[in-house]
């Protein structure tokens, strides 16, 4: 009996060793997994992604966009520069050759043959069919390391710190943030002037069933995907891509809407995607219709204020005498490969 009595004793006490065996290793592996996170959240926002493309015809206007961020923040900025094959080993040598030699970047190819039976032709404005345009549609699939990203055109230059513009909010449930084309009113003379469309009527054919059928409002006014903060959880979620494409491919098939329309193919199907689902950008993170025409009527303290300049439209600083060029051209470090000249028409 007394053996017995012992014997349930040990067991009890094995038991309770075993359950504090197991909670103190549930708790540590917890407590580690916590500061796991944290780190690694710490280590993510320390970090400030900047999506760029670099075309190899336009390939000084990525070099200028970059310098203009890195010489305006002190911010640890990553840029992903993404390229095509016949691009990637010039641009690694531009920065790699030059002061920009200190900035922390990753190469990213991209592969067009994902665009397969998604982009109709279009003679009148072929440029604007390159395969680079539609980068902005796959930014979860090229990166994959971060939460929130900042994706911008090439024709940018950056006055401002871009980390400002990094911590633009965006609500919860949307998956972007976008500057309206209606918004600024410093932009609004060159709208009426040069006869820019800035709804959706300028993009969109709404002869068409399918953009009928979408319930959106000609007048509703548009905005401009050449700048923009993403966030890459909501986007993979609500899987935006799959939703652009979805559009891409519609278009093919219906022709939706065209470069002679609204200026571009990319454009069109974030604007349906994202109709009233995108957080405001503040308005003096992207002036643009610097490059509608060679003598862009934007006030001087206007350009002075702005934090980012946006050269959409044909007249490009690197290409064309223009009355802004000096606001480019200050940014601009020459190809120590001599590949790539300035030849301003």
């Amino acid at each position: 009996m007394a053996v017995l009595k012992r014997i349930n004793q040990i067991l009890l006490f094995l038991l309770v060793l075993t359950f504090f065996a197991i909670w103190y290793s549930t708790v540590y592996k917890v407590s580690r997994h916590k500061e796991d996170e944290d780190a690694d959240e710490e280590m993510e926002e320390d970090v400030i992604p900047v999506v760029i493309c670099a075309a190899r015809s336009r390939m000084g206007a990525t070099i200028a966009a970059i310098n203009s961020i890195y010489s305006n923040t002190e911010a640890n900025v990553l840029f992903y520069i993404v390229g095509l094959k016949n691009s990637i080993v010039h641009i690694r040598k531009w920065i790699e050759g030059t002061p920009l030699n200190k900035i922390h970047f990753k190469i990213v190819e991209f592969n067009p043959l994902v665009l397969k039976g998604k982009v109709r032709p279009d003679a009148a404005f072929p440029e604007l069919l390159q395969p680079l345009n539609f980068v902005r549609f796959y930014l979860p699939l090229l990166i994959q390391e971060h939460e929130k990203v900042i994706y911008l055109d090439d024709d940018v230059i950056v006055q401002g710190d871009i980390q400002e513009l990094y911590e633009t909010k965006i609500s919860r449930g949307h998956a972007a943030a976008f500057s309206e084309d209606c918004d600024p009113r410093t932009t609004q003379e060159i709208v009426h002037k040069e006869g820019i469309q800035n709804t959706y009527m300028g993009f969109l054919d709404y002869r068409k069933k399918a953009i009928q059928n979408l319930h959106i409002s000609p007048s509703t006014c548009s905005f401009n995907p050449g700048v923009f903060v993403a966030n890459l959880t909501e986007w993979r979620e609500q899987h935006i891509t799959k939703q652009l494409e979805k559009w891409m491919k519609k278009n093919v098939e219906e022709n939706l809407y065209s470069s002679n329309i609204g200026g571009g193919v990319a454009t069109p199907p974030m604007l349906i995607v994202f109709h009233e689902k995108y957080s405001p950008i503040t308005p003096y993170w992207h002036i643009r219709y610097l490059g509608w025409s060679p003598d862009s009527p934007i006030p001087e303290s206007v350009l002075r204020e702005a934090k980012l300049l946006h050269w959409n439209g044909r007249y490009k600083p690197w290409q064309h005498a223009h009355s802004h060029a000096k606001l480019w051209d200050k940014w601009f470090i020459p190809d120590p490969t001599r590949k790539f000249q300035i030849h301003k028409l």
